[in-house]
């Protein structure tokens, strides 16, 4: 009985973060420029999708921070965050999209393609009360992020067709 409830705990913390009925979701599409708010006033760069990648997200998916793989260009796969919702800190009036490449230090890639793989779902928007409380939650977003993605079932998408299509350009 013991097993089964550290079993059933166990299942219960997994699945909010690595189960949605749309995920792996794959997104793509051209960076366009943001607010520029995530290097300057974050620490935290991000690449914006245009708004018609934004209106192509599946009716159920919910706004929040998700966790998954991007490729800039034909460069490498790495692991990213991104937010998907109205950045209610500061009161975007449109959804965006905005991806946080992690470890990534190369030049800005606004006009590149990019390609993201969302894995799993992290929380949901929230406010805060300052600039600093925002800065520390997306850095723990990342660790955690970083975590959940060194999962087996994770990385078995790092790998994935939609990063590496073949030569006749097929998903």
């Amino acid at each position: 009985m013991l097993i089964n409830r550290l079993i059933s705990s166990a299942i219960k913390v997994k699945l909010p973060k690595m189960s949605r009925p749309f995920l792996p979701l794959f997104l793509e599409g051209v960076v366009i420029k943001g607010f520029g708010r995530g290097s300057k006033e974050l620490g935290c760069p991000t690449a914006n999708y245009p708004l018609s990648v934004v209106k192509s997200l599946p009716e159920q998916i919910e706004t929040g921070v998700y966790y998954g793989f991007a490729k800039i260009g034909e460069g490498p796969v790495y692991k990213m965050v991104a937010n998907i919702g109205w950045c209610p800190f500061y009161q975007n009036k449109e959804m965006s999209i905005e991806t946080h490449v992690i470890h990534y230090t190369g030049p800005d890639f606004y006009g590149d393609y990019l390609k993201i793989a969302l894995v799993g779902y992290l929380r949901a928007e929230m406010n805060f009360d300052s600039v600093e409380k925002l800065i520390e939650t997306i850095n723990q977003d990342i660790a955690n992020a970083i975590k959940f993605l060194d999962y087996p079932d994770a990385q078995k998408l790092v790998n994935h067709k939609f990063f590496f299509p073949s030569q006749l350009g097929e998903h």
